[in-house]
């Protein structure tokens, strides 16, 4: 009998044990936090959630969700930085979870560049369903419609440090970032080792280096850090690319800096800047082959022109993520391929241009001397600006603000009056412009923006219409002299200047001229059609914009 009772109560003993060692007590809800490794976060919001369910490939990462739950019955749920509250009780050995109803703004398309009036948003109110959970084993347990997640108790501290994790770049890190980390550093290397255009790709490199530092992301969360994320200080200096209004100082600088007067000496040589140009029409054809929209291929097609500022004012109003075609079709937000492809092959030039100069060209050709260019006067270089603005601004009205620009800051320094001015525009303005550009093009490289096949696509097409450009321009030459005689002849070489990288192609064809002949000085020349180049570049993107917008 006492054998009996003494096994009674074993049994009794042992089911009170296990029945409390699964008793909630609010002593173990109030100790800690509750944290739940949750998947099904969009890892890379740069995207339209209207659209997410019906895209395939979209990547997804799990987040740490933490539960807190206090001693008088509320509750706190942060998930994906995003905090709920509500009360909790027990109720038949389960924990169950009553949420309040929280206000909240949906931002429609999360990160877009282009958005100029901030976030597309939409207000709503959200009511979380009540939410059942178990204990067992020391963890809290989902109902299966819960998707059976399981939270287990950890130190507030531990907490603390998970949160941590999530906000660093190693945590956020991927292949991408990786890519674009080498290519920024290649750029710094490529302007520290040779000099390559440094006061561009320094700039540009550090740009690629800070836009892909790698942040916490989730659709709906706006940390106010990366370049594409609006109230963050580099999406406000990222508007002067977006809306375009960089390149117009760029120009001012340009014009504040320059000297027609080669050109105005020998009017002729502006036909190779024209000729050069062929590049963006070709380019422009090879885009809508690959199957580019028509306002892509000619935002893509300006590259051939070998002009940074204006390949980014183009593609700033053609293939900027908002235009709508009338087929209904939203253009691709092309802006920093085209604008990394550009200043990429603009310093460059000493290493794509000779190669096709030497391949187009004899020995004979690249010795041909110019006669020297004759002395211009005062009132000619006063008077080139005006009828300059006037006469390209009446053909391509749409290019006004970079031409209105370019010959205004060239009459400042001109006018020999305003030279306080010229000074600033062509030193202290276009360097700090320069620096913004540079850095907030860099960064706009983003891995998840930037690495897509329309931007391997750009790359190939910018090669290819920067080779035709400098062809163009030297074939152009070899044209012209079919019509001259012996003594007036042009070097073929001072053709490939047509592009408008000024003064780097310029001094290409001088270093290849001094090369062939010591004695041979075709700077002043190659001059000429340079700056020629820089109008021709503003006037097609003009002609550009009056056919696709």
């Amino acid at each position: 009998m006492n054998k009996l009772l003494l096994t009674i109560i074993s049994l009794f003993l042992a089911v009170s044990g296990l029945f409390a060692q699964n008793q909630l007590k609010p002593s173990d809800l109030t100790e800690g936090k509750w944290v739940n490794r949750s998947g099904g976060y969009i890892a890379n919001p740069i995207i339209n959630p209207d659209t997410v369910t019906a895209r395939s490939g979209v990547d997804k990462v799990e987040r740490f969700k933490t539960l807190e739950f206090n001693g008088d019955g509320s509750f706190n749920m942060d998930s994906a930085k995003e905090r709920y509250t509500g009360k909790w009780r027990i109720a038949d050995e389960h924990l169950i979870m009553d949420f309040n109803a929280k206000k909240l703004m949906h931002l429609r398309k999360n990160t877009n560049p282009n958005q100029r009036s901030g976030y597309s948003t939409q207000n709503f109110t959200l009511q979380l369903p009540q939410r059942v959970l178990s204990f067992q084993n020391g963890e809290l347990v989902g109902q299966p419609g819960d998707s059976g997640q399981v939270y287990k108790n950890v130190d507030g501290a531990l907490s603390g440090l998970f949160n941590f994790w999530e906000f660093t770049g190693f945590a956020n890190f991927t292949w991408g970032h990786f890519v674009m980390l080498i290519v920024g550093l290649l750029f710094i290397f490529l302007a520290i080792r040779y000099d390559f255009e440094p006061m561009l790709l320094i700039p540009i490199g550090t740009g690629i280096l800070i836009g892909n530092i790698p942040m916490f992301q989730v659709t709906d969360f706006n940390l106010q850090l990366g370049i594409y994320e609006p109230g963050s200080v580099l999406n406000y200096l990222y508007q002067g690319v977006v809306q375009g209004w960089y390149p117009p100082l760029i120009f001012l600088g340009i014009g504040a800096m320059t000297d027609f007067s080669s050109l105005i000496s020998n009017p002729k040589l502006m036909l190779l800047g024209a000729a050069a140009q062929v590049g963006i029409f070709l380019t422009l054809i090879g885009a809508l082959m690959l199957g580019f929209a028509p306002p892509e291929a000619g935002a893509i097609g300006i590259i051939g022109g070998a002009d940074g500022p204006t390949a980014i004012f183009i593609s700033s109003k053609l293939a900027n993520g908002i235009n709508v075609m009338a087929n209904g079709q939203v253009v691709k937000n092309l802006i920093g391929p085209i604008a990394i492809a550009a200043y990429s092959y603009m310093a460059l030039v000493p290493v794509i241009q000779p190669p096709v100069i030497k391949l187009l060209t004899s020995k004979k050709e690249r010795l041909i001397r110019m006669k020297p260019p004759r002395a211009v006067t005062k009132l000619e270089k006063v008077l080139f600006p005006i009828v300059g603005l006037l006469l390209t601004a009446y053909i391509a009205p749409t290019a006004l603000p970079l031409l209105g620009m370019l010959f205004f800051g060239n009459l400042l320094k001109e006018s020999g009056v305003t030279k306080r001015l010229a000074v600033t525009a062509s030193n202290a303005l276009i360097d700090i412009i320069t620096m913004l550009l540079g850095i907030t093009v860099g960064a706009s490289t983003q891995a998840d923006v930037f690495l897509t096949p329309s931007s391997i696509k750009i790359f190939i097409l910018g090669a290819a219409s920067f080779v035709v450009a400098t062809a163009g321009g030297v074939i152009g030459a070899k044209i012209m002299n079919l019509f001259f005689k012996k003594g007036n002849k042009i070097n073929p070489m001072v053709g490939a200047a047509g592009v408008s990288a000024v003064p780097d192609s310029a001094r290409v064809v001088q270093q290849m001229g001094l090369k062939e002949d010591p004695s041979n000085h075709l700077l002043m020349h190659a001059m000429a059609p340079n700056v020629a180049g820089v109008i021709g570049s503003a006037v097609a993107a003009g002609v550009l914009l009056s056919f696709l917008m």
